[in-house]
């Protein structure tokens, strides 16, 4: 049996956040309904065709799960709206703000009838404050919080290359709907839980937010090294090819100078001799470093690092990612149906041994219409 065998989600949802969440729901067993408008769906169907002429956003996020067609402003498509919703365990909703509750799908409606449903709700900046009903989508919000401002190198700013405020209001609002569900076990009550994208982001942004607000200044810009600990990211190779690498603590600098650089005077120099000062005089770090890098192919550098135990990595494009010896080794590709042929994904990262999570096809726009609406028409 798998963990939320037995567990029925009704979702109105689009984008990346919400559909995220349930996505991670079904994987685990749950039944996931996905309620899409009438003859458009989901507006993620229509990002790109890429994979098999289906939306790569959509084939991603929406395995496993049910699909139906609901107008919302039609009396009788909400009223069957209702009744699902009166069976259900769990309620996703991250449709535009205020839109829920004039439609009669709150927390405080819903409850009421059916006390057990946990009801969650995604938004962009929450409900209450000047910003409530401001339209908010992944990069806006990796701006008001100030992911972009860190991210990049001096001279350019730039937007993480994923969803990354999406992604964490979905993991947030997954695991907050865990939680609720391991509550109900013990109280026999649902809950009502929120989620906004700019809270979520916000979380995930408490190191530059401390060593910001309370170093005086913001951690600067950087590409692909790390602000506050030197060595830590890209140095060039014999032949221009890149090894990255990250120093943890003066152990294992010691062993790098020594065993890596072969030059072991190089820990003892003030400029460099602890990770503070290393970070403030990192450019003539940097100098030393690959001035030792040029003439040794990266492979025989990465060997030297391992060696010594020191981690590092090569910078892989999504094709070398996709063919990864590792995931190879442990066997995380599966095989998911769609509407115009089967790809491959990964298994979810948190897998319980023993088990094997659905994965199940990616839906078409309701293609589960005519069994849903008998399902509760039935006596």
């Amino acid at each position: 049996m798998l963990p939320l065998e037995g567990i029925t989600v009704i979702s109105i949802e689009q984008a990346v956040a919400a559909p995220f969440a349930t996505r991670q729901l079904a994987d685990l067993g749950a039944r996931v309904i996905k309620v899409e408008r009438r003859g458009a769906g989901d507006f993620a169907r229509g990002y790109d065709e890429t994979v098999h002429g289906l939306s790569s956003h959509f084939v991603w996020l929406n395995r496993s799960k049910e699909s139906v067609e609901l107008d919302l402003k039609d009396a009788d498509d909400l009223a069957l709206l209702h009744k699902l919703l009166g069976k259900a365990d769990v309620f996703v909703q991250n449709l535009a703000p205020g839109a829920a509750d004039r439609l009669g799908l709150s927390a405080k409606v819903l409850r009421a009838d059916n006390p057990r449903l946990v009801h969650a709700s995604v938004s962009g900046y929450g409900e209450g404050g000047p910003y409530t009903t401001k339209k908010a989508y992944d990069l806006l919000v990796q701006c008001e919080s100030g992911l972009v401002s860190i991210t990049g190198t001096p001279e350019t700013p730039s937007k993480v290359g994923i969803s990354a405020a999406d992604i964490a209001a979905g993991m947030y609002c997954y695991s907050g709907i865990l939680t609720a569900l391991f509550q109900r076990e013990r109280t026999g009550e649902g809950a009502e839980l929120s989620v906004s994208m700019l809270e979520a982001l916000g979380e995930w942004m408490g190191f530059p937010f401390y060593y910001g607000v309370y170093g005086g200044t913001p951690p600067p810009r950087i590409g692909a090294s790390h602000a506050a600990i030197a060595p830590y990211g890209p140095f060039h190779c014999a032949s221009g090819q890149q090894v990255f690498l990250g120093i943890q603590n003066e152990r294992e600098w010691l062993a790098f100078c020594r065993d890596v650089l072969e030059d072991e005077s190089l820990a003892a120099d003030e400029r460099f001799s602890t990770n503070s000062s290393r970070v403030a005089n990192r450019d003539q770090l940097t100098a030393k470093i690959e001035a030792r890098f040029a003439v040794q192919p990266s492979d025989e550098v990465v060997a030297r690092l391992d060696s010594v135990g020191i981690a590092n990595a090569r910078l892989r494009d999504v094709q070398e990612f996709f063919d990864h010896p590792q995931l190879a080794a442990r066997d995380r590709w599966r095989d998911v149906d769609t509407p115009n042929g089967p790809i491959r994904a990964l298994v979810p990262p948190a897998t319980l041994a023993g088990q094997e999570p659905v994965m199940g096809p990616v839906p078409r726009l309701g293609e589960h219409n005519e069994r849903l609406r008998a399902e509760v028409s039935a006596p």
